[in-house]
């Protein structure tokens, strides 16, 4: 991939690809610091990016597990702080501005959440998705049920009534 094929390749891609991270993380601000870094390290590696055929799935791939690191780091970081002072300080909740599937899908489990954006943002493939991910087809496929399910569920509006079964 040369330069302006890699430059090309970043401005098509680059807004989807946070756009993705977002809905996997549940922060904007953290998925366009972990597609920045993706890029990063895909532009080292641009030359052989072409040849494997999936830029994108690749930069999605890395973005993932660098905002993974990150939380592990984060989590970690957060337990020590709270061994050494006594215990964690109150959370808020999350801002009430948020939209309401963003706060919808942060409740779900994070391999959930994650083949969910693959599956319906991505347009990937139960297969495509397995090959991204390490994970089996049957996975993905009960990921994707369980997940439908609990944002069917957590996206009900009280408001409305069920019609009860005749």
């Amino acid at each position: 991939m040369t330069v302006e094929e890699f430059e090309e390749f970043y401005a098509q891609a680059v807004a989807r690809l946070t756009g993705q991270l977002y809905v996997m993380t549940g922060d904007l601000q953290e998925a366009q610091d972990v597609v920045q870094e993706a890029f990063v390290k895909a532009w080292v590696r641009r030359g052989r990016l072409e040849r494997d055929g999936q830029p994108e799935a690749w930069i999605r791939t890395v973005a993932w597990r660098l905002a993974v690191s990150r939380w592990r780091f984060r989590r970690r970081s957060a337990d020590a702080w709270g061994r050494g002072h006594g215990g964690a300080e109150h959370v808020a909740p999350p801002d009430p501005d948020h939209v309401v599937l963003v706060d919808a899908l942060r409740e779900l489990p994070a391999q959930q959440r994650r083949t969910l954006t693959l599956h319906y943002l991505c347009d990937l493939t139960v297969e495509q998705i397995a090959g991204e991910t390490g994970l089996s087809t049957s996975t993905i496929k009960t990921h994707l049920v369980r997940g439908r399910a609990a944002l069917a569920h957590r996206l009900r509006d009280p408001r409305i009534e069920e019609a009860p079964d005749v």
